[in-house]
């Protein structure tokens, strides 16, 4: 069935690939985004075509409703910045699209009928003491530290996705992502496989923070995007971890990295920044089983796809 879907943030690196999949499928889907981290790049090809409408507008602004259809089917919210970097230095931003955002978008859905799928993450659990992460454990989340605009912004997000969804009876699905890489992408994204794939290839330092032995699980984004789709097409609420199990030392993918791109870089151990979670695995039991959903693509399949898109971008850039 043809659906009419908004996709907030859907020029983004995850959410493009999404507009994608929703696109193919054969749905009418409006991407919203004000391109402070997004990218029209991501989804030019489809607005030339004319399967996608593109909207330049922040959803934090309290008139976003009126850029909008009013037969609206299923609403993605994956507006939000992620990269560490951006967080740390725009917190104010971090936090008021996963709560100002958040409850424009879930007034939309409430108003139009729609289904709201909310994109949490895995930083909702801080650095956790348990390992690996259930969507039952509650988390370890410092409230007033350097990264709490986005962590405490998404926790927050869940919140009033539950209150809305208690309340005032709108279907909402709440997903929780892990580590994400891909094509669509940016070279400036300081997250691990984008900033270590960028810089091997420009056979420059490769920043690690501390010695590396801290743990990070790498999903795909195709994987990713279906993921999300499936969640949005199920009749869960979630919370439901979506990521890759397979988990990996930081310090080990850099060197993976550079013997892929046969660079000259060298490992730089540099400070690891505030709250920088030592462990990080997603327990994918609850979307194997309410999902039939788990990721197919490893990261040795994944990297060089990724590292081929790095090549083009910075080549097109020289």
């Amino acid at each position: 069935m043809r659906k009419t879907i908004v996709v907030a943030g859907g020029a983004g690196f995850i959410p493009s690939h999404v507009c994608q999949r929703l696109v193919e499928e054969g749905n009418d889907v409006i991407c919203v985004d004000n391109l402070i981290t997004g990218s029209k790049n991501n989804i030019e090809s489809y607005v030339q075509q004319k399967k996608l409408v593109f909207i330049q507008k922040d959803i934090t602004d309290n008139d976003v409703a009126t850029v909008l259809p009013e037969k609206i089917d299923e609403i993605y919210h994956l507006a939000s910045p992620a990269s560490v970097t951006y967080i740390m230095e725009h917190p104010v931003a971090s936090a008021t699209v996963n709560s100002v955002g958040t409850k424009n978008l879930l007034d939309v859905a409430r108003k139009r009928g729609a289904k709201l799928l909310f994109a949490s993450s895995s930083e909702a659990y801080g650095d956790p003491k348990e390992h690996p992460q259930k969507e039952s454990y509650w988390g370890n989340v410092n409230s007033v530290g350097m990264r709490s605009g986005y962590d405490e912004g998404k926790r927050f997000g869940e919140a009033l996705c539950m209150a809305y969804s208690r309340e005032l009876g709108v279907d909402v699905k709440i997903i929780r992502i892990f580590n994400t890489y891909g094509p669509n992408s940016s070279p400036q994204d300081s997250r691990v496989i984008p900033a270590f794939v960028t810089a091997a290839l420009q056979n420059k330092p490769i920043p690690v923070h501390g010695d590396g032995s801290q743990t990070r699980s790498f999903c795909y984004v195709t994987d990713m995007a279906d993921g999300m789709v499936r969640m949005m097409e199920s009749n869960q609420t979630g919370p439901i971890n979506l990521g890759n199990p397979d988990e990996f030392r930081v310090v080990d993918v850099a060197k993976k990295i550079i013997e892929l791109t046969r660079s000259t870089s060298q490992i730089a151990n540099v400070a690891r920044p505030p709250d920088d979670p030592s462990v990080r695995k997603p327990d994918i039991t609850k979307a194997k089983e309410l999902l039939g959903w788990e990721p197919k693509v490893s990261l040795d399949e994944g990297l060089p796809l990724t590292i081929a898109y790095f090549r083009g971008i910075l080549a097109g850039n020289e």
